[in-house]
């Protein structure tokens, strides 16, 4: 008994400092991506922009998960897990230094290119990470493990927006369309020059951090991780066996669909808030991502003891159809669902579309961790091909939250919304059937 006690000390001893070190990465991940949703109605000020054009914000940054998710893979194989983890550091350093030309210059193609750049340094560093999370404990409490990371990255989503709106918002009334207007050519540009600028120190800072953060994960104690590496005979599989599993085809759109209509939810919140004339916008993303915390911890809770994946994910699609049908058809001037759930607490209420546009992240929580296993079931020796697959569904988020802003920026924004009804229609039925197909 007490060498059994001993060895399971050792064994906690020996994952709490690798636990330590994935989930501060956890945290730059959701640091890093749910900046976006302050930073685009901001860009949108300081480049002077539409929202489609200020949309291309989550082109730039999810595209690069498109673009190099493949490659990142062949990196990781030459430079090995952790030297990977420190590279995908190092590029997003870059990216972030980027920044401050950008804002001097207030040119808009140079902040792309940097938003790119820390969307390809994050997807080396999460193809880089993740297996980590499976690897570094006993595989039956892998799931509880996800789960934490998956906390951690949403809550550096609550965190990310209230403090931008502290640094970089303040004195935003100086900064809407009338005044601008009302000044003279050479007093708006100084203007808007001058709120450009508010980003080169936090940039900065950005990329001190995670310049440090890089030398840190380097010469730590983190061991390479040891993978199931699948027999040679079920690594050569025919390349195109992979279009017969119809679960994981349907997956891919699927997960397409959703990580489209969890950026729209949590990267044009603010946009939509600065439309209505909500002070605060720059701070909702946090809204979105304090329910997705929410819908995490009841799958942590109810998973699968209580509500089974099929189930998780068909209530998922049921909720997100009904809030986006809240969002487009409720009040605009009605505050009573913030009122009601934490008014009372003074924390700022927002117009009831608003307040369904933020609960869509309750519908979104649960949505990718219940289509990656499903997808996966059944695949054998495509495993690894699948999940390459699911990888590339990411570029969702690249381009249809573009799709939002073109019928924005067309006629009406709160309509606009519709765009997700269709997406969350074929989740829908990929939980009631798309899963259980195992031939076309």
């Amino acid at each position: 008994m007490l060498v059994a006690e001993t060895t399971t000390q050792s064994t906690a001893r020996s994952t709490l400092l690798p636990m330590v070190i994935i989930g501060i990465l956890f945290f730059i991940f959701g640091f890093v991506t749910w900046l976006n949703g302050s930073l685009i109605p901001f860009l949108r000020i300081v480049c002077e922009l539409n929202e489609f054009q200020a949309l291309f914000v989550t082109f730039a940054f999810y595209i690069a998960y498109t673009c190099l998710a493949i490659p990142a893979a062949q990196v990781l194989k030459i430079s090995g897990y952790k030297n990977g983890m420190v590279i995908g550091l190092l590029i997003m350093a870059v990216g972030a230094l980027v920044f401050i030309p950008a804002a001097k210059a207030q040119n808009y193609g140079i902040f792309l290119a940097a938003l790119f750049l820390l969307g390809s340094g994050l997807t080396l560093l999460q193809t880089a990470a993740n297996p980590y999370i499976v690897c570094i404990g006993p595989r039956e409490s892998a799931a509880m493990r996800i789960s934490i990371m998956g906390l951690v990255n949403k809550g550096a989503g609550v965190v990310v927006p209230l403090a931008f709106t502290s640094l970089m918002l303040h004195g935003i009334d100086q900064f809407t369309p009338e005044v601008l207007q009302s000044l003279d050519e050479a007093a708006r540009q100084q203007q808007l020059a001058e709120l450009a600028s508010r980003l080169v120190v936090p940039y900065v800072c950005m990329a001190v951090v995670l310049i440090g953060l890089s030398g840190f994960v380097k010469f730590s104690s983190l061991s390479e991780p040891v993978l199931d590496d699948a027999p040679e005979e079920e690594t050569v599989a025919n390349r195109w066996g992979i279009l017969q599993h119809p679960q994981i085809i349907l997956g891919a759109i699927a997960l397409f669909f959703y990580v489209g209509v969890e950026v729209i939810a949590g990267d044009t919140i603010g946009l939509y808030g600065q439309g209505l004339g909500v002070s605060h916008y720059g701070s909702l993303t946090s809204y979105t991502m304090s329910f997705m915390v929410i819908g995490y911890l009841m799958g942590v809770a109810f998973i699968p003891n209580k509500l089974s994946q099929e189930k998780a994910l068909l209530a998922s699609a049921l909720l997100g159809i009904v809030f986006v049908l809240g969002v487009m058809f409720a009040s605009n001037e009605s505050t009573l669902i913030a009122d009601v759930l934490f008014g009372w607490a003074g924390i700022p209420v927002v117009p009831n579309t608003v307040m369904f546009l933020a609960m869509l992240g309750f519908a979104n929580a649960l949505v990718w961790p219940a289509i990656w296993p499903l997808a996966l079931q059944d695949l054998g020796k495509y495993t690894a091909t699948g999940s390459a697959l699911l990888i590339m569904g990411i570029a969702g988020g690249a381009l249809l939250p573009l799709a939002y802003g073109h019928f924005a920026s067309g006629g009406n924004s709160q309509t606009a919304y519709w765009i997700m009804i269709p997406c969350y229609a074929f989740i829908l039925f990929y939980a009631l059937k798309g899963h259980k197909l195992r031939r076309w």
